[in-house]
């Protein structure tokens, strides 16, 4: 293979040095991302409030009520106040999530987080969640991307990296594990 086709196929070249070691000679070859876990928050929430079919698809807004979070460079409580709005496919249930809710750090710092993200699963499982009972997680698809904002220095990490999310429903609750994308 030349290199020119490697470089196409986005892989690296190796080229022998004088020492016989080889050295990557790919100045675009791109570093895999990994995930490292960054905290889990743990949201309550009030009764749905159904807005109803709007261009074929049933929305509702879930209020936020409060909750906690927890992790090794951050902690605090989840303020009320926010909301999940989603939108619920009629055919197969998946649902498009955007919630708004603010953090409050252990240290009295403000972090806002807006969470886009998918819950899908099969239409038995996703009938049973809709009833409001409790699914194992691993039997559907919960995940999302967080944007966070913050004035506190401490918690500019937060401003300045990409994040996903893994979710759990409860009847009663949402638990999400967030972690740092390297």
């Amino acid at each position: 293979m030349s290199r020119r086709e490697a470089i196409g196929a986005g892989a690296a070249t190796l080229a022998v040095g004088s020492a016989g070691v080889a050295k990557a000679q790919d100045p675009m070859s791109l570093p895999e991302p990994g995930l490292v876990f960054a905290f889990q928050v743990e949201v309550t929430l009030g009764p749905p409030q159904e807005l109803g079919n709007v261009d074929g698809v049933r929305k509702r807004i879930i209020p936020i009520t409060g909750g906690t979070f927890s992790g090794e460079k951050v902690k605090g409580v989840v303020m009320s106040g926010g909301a999940d709005w989603q939108d619920i496919r009629p055919e197969d249930g998946l649902t498009r999530v955007f919630a708004h809710y603010w953090l409050k750090a252990d240290d009295g710092s403000v972090i806002s987080v807006k969470n886009n993200g998918i819950r899908r699963a099969p239409p038995e499982v996703m009938k049973k969640m809709m009833a409001g009972e409790i699914v194992p997680p691993a039997d559907y698809y919960f995940r999302t991307t967080p944007v966070f904002d913050t004035g506190a220095a401490a918690h500019r990490w937060l401003n300045e990296n990409v994040f996903v999310c893994v979710g759990a429903r409860l009847p009663d609750k949402v638990v999400i594990r967030t972690y740092l994308v390297l």
